[in-house]
């Protein structure tokens, strides 16, 4: 296929200001039918490896102000020793380009970073009409700009259920719409990570209600530390660390009825290495301190708990 034929049939999937490259082999395999969704069947002894995410900086990439392009977050992120970087799509110009994907795949083989993911925000708490299928074709585009990232991953949200909905109904809604991605994710190689975000996935039980009920083989979970409040964050933790295709390292923990407290990370890393994870460790810097003296510090307390 000639370049600028591919541009051609690249601008014409792309609306809204997201990238949606035409890009989906004849070759790619249909999804197949799998029934509800169990721990992921893997074997110890890989390292784990260090990530950064661009929401770390983001004071510095926040579009409205910038202080930092994503390509210089990739460049920054391997002077700190990373392994990859994690690309938040809030950060990307808008509209997403052809060309734009390229120097960003360019700059971190570069600097020798793998791409590690590209979360998004989204809403799939909706029951079915318009505003649903609104959100779920935004994620379809954002998973082909995903695919031309390399990015094995999509961080993705569940919500809160709207006024007057019962949280079981409002997790099924997100069950329907994280299969209506399904064939999309599966002919693009791209799992959708759901994140232990508040609302509906506030605790374990509720994101297990979701996990265990999706059917698709591109959808796990992204494990995100900082986001369990109850008496036992670790615990959580480690009832969905088996169904983990990212995790992302917050700093803090905050139980309830205790103290807010530095996040033990030889104890994530147990439990990670507990569940056979294999991937990578992102680090999603949240506190107060500047990031761009504070992240290199965790980054390296990070690497010396992963040996």
């Amino acid at each position: 296929m000639s370049e600028k034929k591919h541009r051609r049939q690249f601008l014409a999937r792309s609306a809204g200001g997201l990238l949606a490259l035409a890009a989906g082999s004849t070759l790619s395999p249909s999804p197949r039918q799998v029934g509800a969704m169990e721990p992921f069947q893997r074997k110890a002894g890989q390292r784990l490896k260090l990530s950064c995410a661009a929401y770390s900086l983001r004071d510095y990439l926040d579009l409205r102000k910038p202080r930092m392009t994503l390509e210089e977050f990739i460049a920054r992120s391997a002077e700190w020793g990373t392994d990859g970087v994690e690309l938040t799509e809030y950060y990307f110009p808008k509209p997403v380009t052809p060309e734009y994907i390229i120097r960003l795949k360019r700059q971190a083989i570069l600097w020798g970073q793998d791409i590690t993911g590209s979360p998004v925000g989204n809403r799939f708490t909706l029951p079915p009409g318009p505003q649903r299928d609104q959100e779920v074709e935004k994620m379809k585009k954002w998973i082909d700009v995903a695919a031309e990232l390399g990015a094995p991953a999509i961080r993705i949200f569940a919500g809160n259920a709207p006024q007057g909905v019962e949280e079981a109904q409002a997790r099924k809604w997100v069950v329907e719409s994280i299969e209506a991605c399904a064939e999309a994710a599966a002919k693009r190689g791209v799992f959708l990570a759901l994140e232990n975000h508040g609302g509906v996935v506030a605790t374990a039980d509720g994101m297990l209600e979701i996990v265990r009920a999706v059917k698709c083989e591109w959808f796990g979970v992204n494990l995100d530390t900082g986001n369990f409040h109850g008496p036992d964050p670790y615990e959580e933790m480690a009832r969905c660390a088996p169904y983990a295709v990212t995790c992302q390292l917050k700093t803090e923990v905050s139980p309830a009825g205790g103290k807010r407290a530095d996040v033990d990370i030889p104890k994530v890393v147990e439990i990670l290495k507990t569940a056979n994870y294999r991937g990578y460790l992102t680090l999603e810097y949240e506190g107060a301190e500047d990031p761009m003296t504070a992240v290199p510090k965790w980054l390296e307390r990070m690497r010396a708990a992963l040996g």
